[in-house]
């Protein structure tokens, strides 16, 4: 009996051990020493020589993800699962920021795509302006848009007519970076003309004359052209879009297909990015589909670091996909603090008041101090999270051509603007636009125009009935209910109680006093 027993508890004992082994075994044994915290003077007492404490890790170190520990510099387990956790979640992050004008691009495709847009022939055109119903980034309500996508890669060189009259105009890639300027800013000055963009990867022969020739860096590139109202109306650049516009093959300059024009106003349709996990998928099919020369080593690099890389799948399994869910969180939130919250001083137009530039930094490239701080990343995060087209002749002192944005997001005591709250705001008399100026309201949610009563949440000199001041100024009034004074009723623009809003000021052909700061917007002035 006793021998018994004692098989048994011998058995039981190695049991226990089989078991704790079995629970360790793919963890690295930790020497005795990891159980002491060693200081770094103990630690530094180890070496023959002084050795610099500033090279050296302590045992314990606590920071904002928790303890982190080591023995001799050897992190442990526990910390190194802690680090990468971390580390796919930053780079999760980063990729949102930083991938974001690939995916406002998709985003626009796809858009397009749900209206019947899936060739170059087929062109999406805002016959009666482009109201609150579709969503799309800070769209304005002021000039008629012809927009379509191109794919180099299935057609090989494209030929875009631009008509006579023609607006501004931008070809941008698949990276949302600047190709070429067409219309009015373009080479063609607005006399029209006929442009010829070639694949990224062309080496064939490009005709001697007759094309006013651009490269692409991308296969799919978006075009976005305007036409001006003339005495108010749309009809003007509508027909001159829809008599004028081609695009088509190079290939097939001599049968060419037949235009197809989609009547986007007062249809509801999304063009933005998503913000949540969706996300991710938007990028990867758009590293799927570009050349690898699309984009350099380091931004390519940080999308394969989550598992976005082209000619592989992206399939994250269940742990990266909860740390991409909420890194994807945080990059949205992120994304909207330097969006409606910047800390970059220099997005103030003015000395005074709270007008901001949608191009902080001036460059359309992105570049911080003429390229001395390098890429400028918040400010390409912030323009591209809230607005599309990137041009020079958004930012270039183009007088007389092209145009300038200022955004208001707070009001003259620096807090969000607000539906819910009366605000007036005065223009000053003068305004220097050659063609004409606008404000349009939009929703901070979609960054889109808001969506109330009004159809065209927005006023423009050339077909609203503005009534102005004895000094030629003119004062708006903003507010869930028309609280403007009786004979300026026409000069309220609904908010929304219980929601924001922000508003974007647009001169087009902006003159001198703009680009010399001698002419400035009033601030949102609260009305009590």
């Amino acid at each position: 009996m006793k021998t018994l027993n004692k098989l048994t508890i011998t058995l039981g004992v190695v049991s226990m051990l089989a078991i704790s082994c079995q629970n360790n075994k793919e963890k690295t044994p930790v020497p005795a020493q990891a159980a002491e915290t060693n200081s770094i003077e103990a630690i530094k007492a180890k070496y023959n020589t002084n050795i610099p404490e500033k090279i050296l890790t302590p045992d314990v170190v606590d920071t904002r993800i928790g303890t982190l520990k080591f023995f001799d510099g050897l992190p442990s387990d526990e910390t190194v699962e802690k680090v990468y956790d971390n580390l796919d979640f930053m780079r999760g992050v980063e990729t949102f920021l930083n991938g974001i004008p690939a995916t406002s691009i998709e985003g626009l495709r796809l858009g397009l795509k749900d209206v019947g847009v899936t060739a170059s022939n087929q062109v999406v055109i805002f016959n009666e302006l482009m109201d609150s119903n579709p969503l799309f980034l800070t769209g304005n309500t002021s000039t008629v848009y012809a927009t379509t996508f191109i794919n180099l890669k299935e057609n090989g060189p494209t030929v875009v007519e631009i008509p006579a009259g023609c607006g501004p105009g931008t070809l941008n890639d698949a990276y949302f970076r600047f190709v070429v300027d067409m219309g009015a800013p373009g080479p063609d000055r607005g006399k029209g003309g006929k442009y010829l963009i070639l694949p990224p990867d062309y080496e064939g022969k490009v005709p001697a004359e007759g094309y006013y020739i651009a490269k692409s860096t991308s296969y799919v590139n978006w075009l976005i052209l305007r036409g001006f109202l003339v005495d108010g109306k749309p009809d003007y650049s509508s027909n001159m879009f829809q008599n004028g516009l081609k695009v088509y093959p190079l290939k097939d300059k001599d049968k060419r297909p037949e235009m197809e024009f989609v009547d986007g106003s007062k249809q509801t349709f999304n063009t933005i990015h998503a913000n949540d996990f969706d996300f991710y998928h938007e990028l990867n099919d758009v590293i799927q589909r570009e050349p690898v020369s699309f984009l350099d080593p380091e931004l390519r690099g940080l999308f394969a670091s989550i598992g976005i890389e082209k000619d592989k799948p992206f399939d994250p399994d269940a742990r990266m996909k909860e740390i991409l869910t909420d890194a994807v969180a945080v990059g949205n939130a992120t994304a909207r603090a330097i969006t409606f919250k910047t800390r970059e001083k220099e997005s103030s137009i003015f000395k005074t008041g709270h007008w901001e530039s949608g191009f902080i930094g001036g460059s359309y490239q992105w570049l911080k101090s003429d390229g001395k701080g390098g890429r400028f990343l918040d400010a390409r995060t912030r323009f591209f999270y809230a607005a599309t087209v990137n041009t020079p002749a958004m930012v270039l002192e183009m007088v007389g051509l092209g145009s300038q944005y200022a955004i208001a997001f707070l009001d003259a005591e620096g807090n969000y603007l607000d539906g819910s709250k009366k605000y007036s705001l005065n223009i000053p008399a003068n305004v220097p636009a050659k063609d004409f100026w606008s404000v349009v309201m939009y929703d901070p949610q979609t960054r889109s125009e808001l969506q109330t009563s009004q159809p065209l949440p927005s006023v423009n000199s050339q077909r609203s009935p503005l009534v102005k001041n004895e000094d030629g100024s003119v004062t708006l009034y903003f507010g869930p209910e028309n609280s403007a004074p009786e004979g300026k009723e026409a000069n309220w623009l609904q908010s929304v109680d219980g929601k924001g809003f922000f508003v974007i000021l647009r001169l087009y052909g902006p003159l001198e006093p703009w680009f010399e700061k001698t002419w400035q917007p009033g601030d949102f002035e609260l009305i009590k």
